[in-house]
C-alpha cells in the first residue's frame, strides 16, 4: 500500500470506516436478538463518528494539526484470542471478541502504515487513526474484561 498524499490516506481511511459501518449495520439487520442487534448499532455508530471525524479533516487539513493526543493504554486482551465469525445469535462475549479483533487489525495497519513513510504529515495522520482504533479497541475489551470478572475469569 503506498499513498502519494494526506487526501489519500484520508480517503482510504474513510473507505475502511465506512466498511465497517456497512459490516455493523448489515449485522444488526441479521440479527434477531434485540440486544444484540442493539450493540451492533452501537458498533455502527462509533464508525460513523470516526468517518465524520475523517471527513470533517479533509475539509479543513489544519485540524489535523490540533487532534489531541493522548497515551491509550493497550490491555492486549484481544491479542490472546482467535478471530471468530459472525452466527446469527451468537453469544455477547463472541460479538465482543469480533469487534475486538477488527479493531486490533484496523490499529495494527496505521501503525505499519506509519512506518513505511518518512513524510511527517502522513506520519501523524497515521498515529491519529491508530490512536482512535486503540480506543475503541480499549472500550470494547474493558466491557469484555468487565463481563469476563464477572464470571471468576
Amino acid at each position: 500500500m503506498s499513498f502519494q498524499s494526506i487526501e489519500e490516506i484520508i480517503d482510504f481511511a474513510i473507505k475502511n470506516e465506512k466498511d465497517a459501518v456497512a459490516f455493523y449495520t448489515d449485522l444488526s439487520e441479521r440479527e434477531t436478538v434485540s440486544s444484540t442487534k442493539k450493540t451492533f448499532i452501537e458498533f455502527a455508530d462509533q464508525e460513523k463518528k470516526h468517518q465524520k471525524m475523517l471527513e470533517d479533516f479533509s475539509a479543513d487539513k489544519d485540524q489535523i494539526a490540533k487532534y489531541k493526543y493522548k497515551w491509550i493504554p493497550d490491555i492486549k486482551r484481544s491479542d490472546y484470542m482467535t478471530d471468530v465469525e459472525y452466527t446469527p445469535g451468537m453469544p455477547y462475549e463472541d460479538i465482543l471478541l469480533l469487534a475486538m479483533k477488527r479493531e486490533e487489525k484496523s490499529l495494527a495497519l496505521y501503525n505499519e502504515l506509519a512506518g513505511k513513510t518518512d513524510n511527517d504529515a502522513c506520519i501523524q495522520l497515521f498515529k491519529m487513526l491508530a490512536q482512535e482504533e486503540a480506543k475503541h479497541k480499549l472500550g470494547i475489551e474493558t466491557i469484555f474484561d468487565d463481563i469476563r470478572a464477572e464470571q471468576g475469569d
